[in-house]
C-alpha cells in the first residue's frame, strides 16, 4: 500500500476529441434521463493502446467504435446495427488486430406470433474488414430450428489466433441421398478467428447446456439439463460432470443444482492450479462462495459467507478470467478482494475518486494498463484508463453525458416497519436539495423480478422522479432475493400477500413517518414491479392515487398458459404454483376492486412478459368501468430500449401522476 501513499496526487489526463469531457446537458429532463447509456460495452486491446466500445446509434440501434486511448483522432465506427431486430450485445478484443462480437435479436415466428430470440458470434478486424461468422452454420435441410449462436468460453491466453466456443448443431437430412449430418446439441469447438475453421474439442450432446474450462484451454466441466420424461419441458435440475486434469477421459459426476431453489452447487470457474472449481452453495439458507475439488463425492469448502445476505458475485480479471474476489450487497455492494495487488489498487482508486464504487473492467495483456469504471448514486458512471506504475488516471467515456450538468439526488439506505413489525430495507431518494419529504408528492417504486432486489447506486427512473420533485422509495420487500431463503419465502407470486403488503406499507410509512402528501401518493413499477403496483391497488385500493405499470404480469394463470409454448413450462408452472393465490393474486382477476386510475406501457416484442398480460388487464379494467390507458410500443422488448419511447413514457407518466 505504500506505493500509493501519494495517490491523491494522481495525474488526471484529459482525452481529446469526442473522448474528452462530455457535458452536453439536455434541455428537456425527460429526454436527458431517458437517453440510453452511452457505453453499452467496452474492452481494452491487449497492448493497451485502443478501446472498443458499443454506443447507441439512432433510436434503437447501436454501433461498435474503435478509439485510441491517447485521444488521437475521432473514434472510428466499424460495425453497426439498426436494432430492427439485430443489436450488438458485446465486443471483445481477441488480439490487437481482431475482435469477436455477439449479435442478438428478437422476432416473431410463425402464424401464432411467438417471440423468439437468436444470436450469432462474429469476428471482425479493428478497421472493420473481414467480418466472419464463428457460430455454427445452418443448412437448408436442418430438421428443426436452433437459434443459439454459442459463446466464447475460453480466450486461450497462450494463443491469440483461436478461441474455444460452444456451438449448437442441428441434424440435417437430404431427401434421396445418404448425405447429411447427425450432429445434435451443444458442443465445444476450437475456432480459428480469421478463417472460422473449427476443430472439435467436445462433440455436441442434445442435453448439454453449459461447459466450463480452466481458462487455459482445458475443458473441465459439463452441465446437463434434459427434458422430463416424454414432455418437451426442461428438467429444473442441472447435473454437472467433471473431467480429469489432463482434459481427457470420461465425464464423472460432480454436483447438481436445482435452478428453482439454488439447492446444490453452482460452478462458476475452474482453478487449474488447485484442480478445483469455484462457485456458490447454500449455507443456512443463504448463498456463499465455495471451492470444491474436481473429484467424485467431493465436498465444498466455504470461502466467504454472510449471516445477513447472499454472497452472489465472483470478481474475475485477465484473459484467463482468474478469480480475484467476491461481492455481496447489504445496503451497498461490497467487493472482497482476494488479490492483494488489486485490493490495494481498488482502495486507492476509490479514495482518489471521492469514495466512488470502483470496478476493474478489463486490462492489457501484461496488466500494465487497466480499464476502470467508477460511479455512485449521484454519478451514473465513467470509464478511466489507469496506469499503476505511472499513477495516471485518464478519463475516457461517461455513461450518461446528457446528465453531466443535472443536479442528482443522494440515495439513502433506510428501513421501515411492515404491518407485522418486520423492518423492511429500502432506498429513499428525495428531490435535489431536500433533506426531508414533508409535504412532497411521493412514489413507491417496487423492483422487478421478483427474484431480484434493488441496490444502492444510480437509478435513472428514481432519479428522474426525484428531479421532478417526488420522494421515491424502493422497497426490498419480502419475496426479494439476496437476503436468503427466509426473506425470499415462496417468491413474490406465491407469497404475494406478504410481498405486496410490504410494498403497500412503504407508502403508508411515507405518509405517517415522512409526512408526504397522502393525496399525492402514487406507485410505479416495471415487470414484477408493475405487477406489484397493480396488485397493491387491489390489496389497498384507497392508498395510491395513481398506478403506473410497465410491462406487468397481470394474470398468473395466463402466465402459466403462455409458458406452455416453451421448454421452460414446468419451471414457470412450479414457480407460480397452484392454489387460491393464482386467482387472488392476479390483478386482472380483481380489477373491479381497483379505484385509482391506471396507466400501462408495454412493448409488442416483449419476450419476458407477453403483451397479452397488459391487454388482459386493460380489458378487465375497462369492463369494470375503471379509468385505464395502455400505451403500446411496436417492436420493442421488455426493457423498452429506445430513447424516444422512454422519453415519451416519462412525459406521459409526469402528466398522469398527481403533483
Amino acid at each position: 500500500m505504500e506505493r500509493f501513499q501519494t495517490f491523491a496526487l494522481i495525474a488526471v489526463i484529459g482525452v481529446a476529441g469526442s473522448l474528452g469531457v462530455q457535458n452536453a446537458a439536455a434541455a428537456d429532463a425527460s429526454k436527458a434521463f431517458a437517453a440510453l447509456e452511452s457505453v453499452e460495452d467496452i474492452s481494452l486491446s491487449p497492448d493497451g493502446h485502443r478501446i472498443a466500445f458499443i454506443a447507441p446509434l439512432g433510436d434503437r440501434g447501436n454501433a461498435l467504435y474503435i478509439a485510441d486511448v491517447e485521444g488521437e483522432g475521432e473514434p472510428h465506427r466499424i460495425l453497426a446495427s439498426n436494432g430492427d431486430p439485430d443489436r450488438l450485445d458485446w465486443c471483445h478484443w481477441a488480439n490487437d488486430k481482431r475482435l469477436i462480437c455477439n449479435i442478438y435479436g428478437r422476432d416473431k415466428l410463425g402464424g401464432a406470433g411467438d417471440i423468439y430470440g437468436y444470436s450469432n458470434v462474429v469476428a471482425i478486424d479493428a478497421d472493420g474488414a473481414n467480418v466472419t461468422k464463428l457460430s455454427a452454420r445452418r443448412g437448408n435441410n436442418s430438421l428443426y430450428l436452433d437459434l443459439r449462436g454459442g459463446s466464447v468460453i475460453d480466450w486461450l491466453p497462450s494463443d491469440d489466433k483461436t478461441v474455444l466456443m460452444t456451438r449448437s448443431y442441428v441434424p440435417e437430412a437430404r431427401v434421396g441421398t445418404r448425405f447429411g449430418s447427425t450432429k445434435e446439441g451443444l458442443g465445444v469447438d476450437r475456432i480459428d478467428i480469421s478463417s472460422a475453421r473449427a476443430t472439435p474439442v467436445e462433440p455436441p450432446h442434445d442435453d448439454s447446456v453449459e461447459y466450463i474450462t480452466d481458462g487455459h484451454g482445458q475443458l473441465r466441466i459439463k452441465g446437463v439439463e434434459g427434458l422430463i420424461g416424454s414432455t418437451s419441458s426442461l428438467d429444473p435440475v442441472i447435473r454437472y460432470f467433471f473431467r480429469a486434469a489432463e482434459g481427457s477421459g470420461d465425464w464423472q459426476p460432480l454436483a447438481t443444482l436445482d435452478t428453482r431453489t439454488d439447492a446444490g452447487f453452482n460452478p462458476v470457474t475452474v482453478d487449474a492450479a488447485s484442480n478445483s472449481v469455484v462457485g456458490f452453495v447454500k449455507v443456512n439458507g443463504r448463498l456463499a462462495a465455495a471451492r470444491m475439488p474436481l473429484a467424485t463425492d467431493a465436498q465444498p469448502t466455504i470461502l466467504l459467507e454472510r449471516p445477513d445476505v447472499d454472497v452472489d458475485g465472483v470478481l474475475r480479471v485477465g484473459r484467463d478470467r482468474r478469480v480475484v474476489g467476491f461481492s455481496y450487497a447489504t445496503d451497498r455492494r461490497v467487493a472482497v478482494m482476494t488479490d492483494p495487488k488489486l485490493k490495494a489498487m481498488a482502495s486507492a482508486l476509490s479514495q482518489a475518486l471521492g469514495g466512488k464504487s470502483v470496478y476493474f473492467v478489463d486490462s492489457s495483456a501484461d496488466e500494465s494498463e487497466w480499464l476502470v469504471w467508477a460511479g455512485s448514486d449521484v454519478d451514473p458512471g465513467q470509464y478511466f484508463l489507469f496506469n499503476p506504475a505511472a499513477k495516471q488516471l485518464r478519463p475516457l467515456l461517461s455513461d450518461r453525458p446528457e446528465l453531466a450538468d443535472t443536479a442528482l439526488s443522494p440515495v439513502r439506505a433506510i428501513s421501515y416497519p411492515a404491518a407485522d413489525g418486520t423492518m423492511i430495507p429500502a432506498y429513499l431518494t428525495l428531490p435535489p436539495g431536500r433533506t426531508d419529504a414533508k409535504g412532497l408528492s411521493a412514489i413507491v417504486m417496487p423492483h422487478g423480478g421478483p427474484s431480484a432486489r434493488d441496490e444502492w447506486g444510480f437509478d435513472w427512473l428514481a432519479q428522474y422522479f426525484a428531479y421532478r420533485g417526488y420522494a421515491v422509495i424502493q422497497p426490498n420487500f419480502r419475496g426479494s432475493s439476496g437476503y436468503g431463503d427466509s426473506w425470499y419465502r415462496d417468491n413474490g407470486f406465491q407469497s404475494w400477500r406478504t410481498a405486496i403488503g410490504d410494498v403497500a406499507d412503504a407508502g403508508r410509512w411515507l405518509v405517517s413517518a415522512q409526512g408526504v402528501d397522502p393525496a399525492k401518493l402514487s406507485i410505479v413499477g416495471w415487470s414484477y414491479g408493475g405487477y406489484a403496483a397493480l396488485q397493491s391497488a387491489v390489496l389497498a385500493p384507497d392508498l395510491f392515487k395513481a398506478v403506473v405499470a410497465i410491462a406487468p404480469v397481470t394474470d398468473l394463470a395466463l402466465l402459466k398458459t403462455e409458458s406452455q409454448r416453451y421448454v421452460t413450462a414446468r419451471i414457470v408452472r412450479d414457480f407460480v404454483g397452484n392454489g387460491p393465490h393464482v386467482t387472488e393474486g392476479s390483478p386482472a382477476r380483481n380489477a373491479a376492486v381497483i379505484t385509482a386510475p391506471v396507466l400501462m406501457f408495454h412493448g409488442t416484442l416483449d419476450q419476458n412478459v407477453d403483451i397479452e398480460q397488459a391487454r388482459t388487464m386493460k380489458d378487465a379494467l375497462s369492463d369494470a368501468g375503471r379509468r385505464v390507458e395502455l400505451i403500446e410500443y411496436p417492436d420493442l422488448s421488455h426493457s423498452l430500449a429506445s430513447a424516444n419511447a422512454r422519453a415519451d413514457m416519462l412525459a406521459r407518466i409526469t402528466a398522469f401522476l398527481p403533483h
